[in-house]
């Protein structure tokens, strides 16, 4: 546990990085975890270990962290998609449904009338 924590932020964050693309989702959401406990605020690190957590399967978590970043930044838009789609794999398509088209809303993204 204490390789996780070790050094300064940004070299965790590099750490964190680096497992997330050897796709090493656990070890990245180990990293990431204490990183976002030390900057609560900050998007992108909340954001990959969101997307740790929902490409390793811990869907519950991945949503927690998702609902906090849509807290913290309403419009953030691939929070919204990611937490549509976590949503859709735990099979409540109704909550689903509306974060993705506020999702779609805020990329830009318009259904034709």
């Amino acid at each position: 546990m204490e390789y996780y924590n070790h050094g300064t932020a940004a070299d965790r964050w590099e750490r964190a990085r680096m497992f997330f693309d050897a796709k090493d989702y656990t070890a990245a959401a180990r990293v990431l975890g204490g990183l976002v406990e030390e900057v609560p605020e900050q998007v992108g690190p909340r954001l990959l270990l969101a997307r740790s957590y929902y490409h390793s399967a811990q869907l519950g978590r991945a949503e927690t962290e998702l609902r906090a970043l849509v807290e913290i930044d309403p419009v953030e838009h691939y929070a919204r998609l990611m937490l549509g789609r976590t949503l859709q794999r735990q099979g409540r398509e109704d909550e689903a449904a509306s974060h993705l088209r506020i999702a779609s809303a805020l990329a830009g993204e318009f259904e034709q009338v």
